[in-house]
Parts: C-alpha cells; structure tokens; sequence
C-alpha cells in the first residue's frame, strides 16, 4: 500500500477514538459489513460464473444471473453480520419480513437495513452494481425481541450510511454525520484505503440523471423541469445540460458525489401507481443522507427525505437529489405544480431526436 493512505481500519478506530467512551462495537460493525461487501464483490466479478450455481428460480420465472446473485449477496450480508453481538435485527430488500438475529447469537444494539445488489439487472450486461446500507439504534427490546417496528425510523437517526459500488475499481462511501469518505479496494493486501476524503457536491450542476422512458408518466414539475434543461442555451437556464442514466443509483450517486449533478426518480402514475419506486429504509435514507453530508440535498419533490415517517419496512418514496441549487428549483417548481409544460408525445416537445424545432 502507498506509503500515507490510510486503511478503512485504522480510521474507523481513529473516529471512535474521537467519542471518548465508545466501546468499539460500532467501528467493528462498520469493517465487518465492509468483509461483506468484498466478499459480494469478489462474486460480482464472477458474474454468470457464480450466477449458473446460484439460488434456484422460482418456476414462473426465466432464468437470469442478477436473481441469483441479489439472493447470493443477501445470503452473504446476513451470514457475515448476524453472528459479531452487533447487531439486533437485519432488514433486507431481498427478505418480506425483518430477520431479527437468531437466539443463538447475541444481539447488539444496531439495527442493519440494505439493499444487497443495487442495480442488479446491470450484472446481466456488466453494467456497475452496489450495496447500499443504512445502520440505526435499536431501541430497548420488547418481550418478543426485535420488531418491524424497531425499523420505523426517519433518516435522521441514522448513525451511519454508505454503499460500495462494483465498478472498474470496487469503492466504498461512507458518512457517519462528520461528511463523506470515499475508499478504494486495493486487492494486493485486501483493505479498504482512504483515496476520496471530504467529498463534496458542488451546489451548482450541468447534468442530470433520469429514466426518459417514462415522461408520459410524470407530474408537471419534474417535466417543466427536464424540458428546460433540454431547451439548453435557447432556453430558460440559458445553458446545456447533458442527460445519463445508468439504472443503478449507486453509480449515479458516485458519479453526483464526483462530478455533480441531479438524479431524480420522481412520483409517476405508471401502473401500478404507488407513492414511489425507491425503498425509504435501504434506499433513498441512506443516499440521502451521505448526499447531504457531502453538501447536497435530497427530496421527494414535497418533503425532506430524511423527515419522511416510514409506513412500513418496505416503504418506497420518490427520489431527488443532488446539486443543492438545482434541488431547490425542482422543489420549487413542485410548489407550482399548475406551471410548465402539460404532457406531450414528445419528451423534446417541438423537437425530437431527428426533428429539429421551427425558427
């Protein structure tokens, strides 16, 4: 290892270290959940290698690698977390139900909830994937131990958040409320080492990250929104602005913590029509916690994501986040929901991709 980076190890301890009284378990759960996710990582770049000896398919289902590796990846986090006396219950994006550590461990005083491989349908085309993971306290347990309800915490009480994303190199993001660090995976000794510290959002974007397929689905606001940008230096913004999506949010999240800029996967009415496509728990709280502490800001288009009430474990909610500015004007058009463009066949309304618009 370079001589001067330092190990996700050693800053861990060095963060506790700054609570005087901590007693270890938290920076032990951190480097715990981090083995995990090399040991997804090491199965990602396997691919369809580990994916023909996966998990069975359900018989109504075609066969696909990603199914298999989401079920291997969760199989790995819940066996690589559940025995270390950290941890009281888990909650996963692959499980129906929480999964409250067996009688046969001891249970700690965190509550773990993620999403095992974000962006799983990318594995089919090697496309980038990641683990997203959101750690609270649990409260004091009841007669039956862990509950569902133990998760039905706001974003604000996380104590951590972070997600490793599987691209050309294997990166973990984490924030524990004091900002956010971005380690890379060295392979040749198997750690963590801190290559992206204090990382921030500008305030300020040229870019943003929407699935277009759906514009007909979407509410006035957001489209007003993309049309502008659209529009680039004729319109409104008076600017260009460049247009991606990955369908993976880790890696549109790293690319935002990076480079800058918005994604948003806004309300839509596509059937089935749903409040949101984003799981609150181990999805849109952890992101929108690491994107704030880096400067950024997250919203559902009405609310703050990190005050949203979880109805439930599997909870889903629209997702915005990113330049805090730009943020600020799609809240800000959701506040004028009568304003903008009303749908058009069109995404590019006069235009299109092949017609330019009239003079």
């Amino acid at each position: 290892m370079p001589e001067g980076l330092k190990t996700l190890t050693r800053y861990t301890i060095e963060e506790e270290h700054r609570h005087p009284g901590s007693s270890g378990e938290f920076s032990a759960l951190v480097n715990v959940v981090a083995t995990a996710t090399k040991i997804i990582a090491n199965q990602v770049t396997r691919g369809a290698i580990v994916g023909s000896l996966g998990a069975a398919e359900p018989d109504n289902l075609p066969p696909t690698v990603h199914r298999k590796l989401d079920a291997i990846a969760n199989d790995i986090m819940v066996a690589e977390t559940q025995w270390t006396g950290h941890l009281a219950a888990l909650l996963s994006e692959q499980m129906s139900a929480v999964h409250p550590v067996p009688d046969a461990h001891r249970r700690g005083k965190y509550l773990l909830a993620f999403d095992p491989l974000d962006g799983s349908s990318n594995i089919d085309v090697n496309l980038p994937v990641g683990t997203i993971f959101s750690v609270l306290r649990a409260p004091e347990p009841g007669e039956n131990g862990p509950a569902a309800s133990d998760f039905l915490q706001s974003g604000v009480h996380q104590v951590c958040a972070g997600f490793t994303l599987y691209g050309p190199a294997t990166m973990l993001v984490l924030t524990t409320g004091r900002g956010v660090d971005g380690f890379t995976l060295d392979r040749e000794i198997g750690a963590f080492v801190l290559t992206h510290p204090r990382m921030r959002i500008p305030e300020d974007t040229s870019g943003f990250a929407i699935n277009a397929a759906n514009e007909r689905f979407w509410e006035r606001p957001v489209r007003r929104y993309v049309h502008e940008c659209l529009d680039g230096v004729e319109g409104p913004r008076g600017r260009d602005f460049n247009m991606r999506w990955v369908a993976s949010l880790v890696a549109d999240t790293f690319h935002i913590l990076t480079r800058g800029g918005v994604y948003l996967y806004p309300h839509d009415d596509r059937p089935p029509v749903r409040p949101g496509r984003v799981a609150l728990l181990y999805g849109a709280n952890p992101i929108a916690f690491i994107v704030e502490q880096a400067g950024g800001w997250a919203t559902t288009g009405g609310e703050r994501v990190l005050e949203v009430p979880p109805r439930g474990v599997h909870h889903q909610v629209p997702l915005i986040f990113g330049s805090r500015n730009e943020v600020a004007r799609i809240e800000r058009y959701h506040a004028e929901p009568d304003e903008g463009p009303s749908f058009d066949s069109s995404l590019f309304g006069s235009r299109s991709l092949f017609r330019p618009a009239p003079h």
